[in-house]
């Protein structure tokens, strides 16, 4: 299981053949790389999985490919056009992702590539990036400078971009790790990182046009691949409020405003991770967690209702559907405002 949906597989990938499986989203949330938080949020799977298939069904109609087949309900694959309710699962194809050694923070890519052929889950975050807002991580690495912005340093607004920059991360390890292009190329195996790319650019063109449509602005975003037989297909979940950071009106619209409430009535936690990760770093070691001597407290229950209404009312206006009973997004987002 992953921080926050369930992975069930039917028939296992080969070296040769693509397996089947599906995605059973929970109501799970995770912030800061902790994996799952003390508390659940009301119909956030269903709302994941039902963006998730939507976006899927868009790439697959302007060409990009995937790992998606489509919603189950009742047992059923289905387009989610046919579904009567909100999905909370969803039929995809399986590639393989085979281990991956390490000693400390030393990982072992020639091992996994070795194992993995020519059908494998590449093994790498794709980020693209529109617009610089508060909280983005972009603002700790770089200087606007970096990017031709004219700015001596970072406003306390949002900075937009005039060309979407796209960045590789580690996937696997224990800790995300930013990498250059030359390792991120390494790491990709017989992925080419160009193709890569491309296809993170599209994805995000895609997303980026279908969030105008209803009124948002898509910031930033990640991808990740799976690698078949020469051809790279975009899988796990595209364009949800845990991959990719929206905004509405300029109030944030994403898990993001979960990590701002957490930085604001949870500061001991939140600094507590952050040294557990600096010293992993420095002492070489890969499980930082087992170094912080702080714990996440439950979410107030006003602050679950504001979250899932949050989540419903964003697919309701991203989707253009009334799938969720929810008020309408300038409500959910006031409320937001108000936390």
């Amino acid at each position: 299981m992953t921080s926050v949906k369930e992975f069930r597989i039917e028939e296992a990938a080969t070296n040769e053949e693509l397996g089947e499986g599906s995605f059973v989203f929970t109501d799970a949330y995770s912030v800061f790389d902790w994996g799952q938080m003390p508390d659940q949020i009301p119909e956030k799977g269903a709302s994941l999985c039902a963006m998730g298939a939507f976006n899927f069904e868009l790439l697959e109609s302007e060409g990009v490919p995937t790992h998606y087949r489509g919603v189950v309900e009742d047992g059923e694959v289905i387009p989610l056009a046919e579904s009567s309710r909100p999905p909370w699962e969803m039929a995809i194809d399986l590639t393989q992702v085979p281990d991956l050694p390490n000693e400390g923070r030393e990982y072992d890519y020639d091992h996994y590539h070795d194992a993995a052929g020519e059908n494998y889950l590449i093994p790498l975050e794709v980020v693209f990036r529109n617009r610089v807002p508060v909280g983005s991580s972009l603002r700790r690495r770089t200087n606007p400078a970096d990017h031709s912005l004219e700015f001596e340093s970072w406003p306390e607004e949002a900075v937009d971009l005039a060309e979407p920059i796209v960045e590789f991360t580690t996937k696997y390890e224990e800790g995300d790790r930013q990498l250059g292009r030359e390792e991120a190329d390494t790491i990709a195996g017989r992925a080419d990182i160009e193709a890569l790319e491309s296809v993170a650019r599209e994805v995000n063109r895609i997303v980026t046009e279908q969030a105008e449509s209803a009124g948002l602005v898509h910031e930033d975003g990640k991808i990740e691949c799976l690698y078949y037989q020469g051809e790279i297909r975009v899988a796990d979940v595209v364009g949800t409020f845990d991959e990719n950071r929206f905004s509405y009106e300029g109030t944030q619209l994403s898990k993001e405003v979960l990590r701002q409430h957490h930085k604001r009535t949870q500061p001991e936690w939140v600094q507590a991770v952050e040294a557990a990760k600096a010293e992993a770093k420095q002492e070489d070691v890969a499980d930082w967690k087992s170094l912080c001597d702080e714990s996440p407290e439950s979410l107030e229950e006003g602050v679950l209702e504001t979250a899932r209404d949050l989540y419903c009312a964003g697919a309701n206006a991203y989707t253009g559907q009334e799938l969720f009973d929810a008020p309408p997004l300038s409500s959910a987002i006031g409320a937001v405002q108000r936390l």
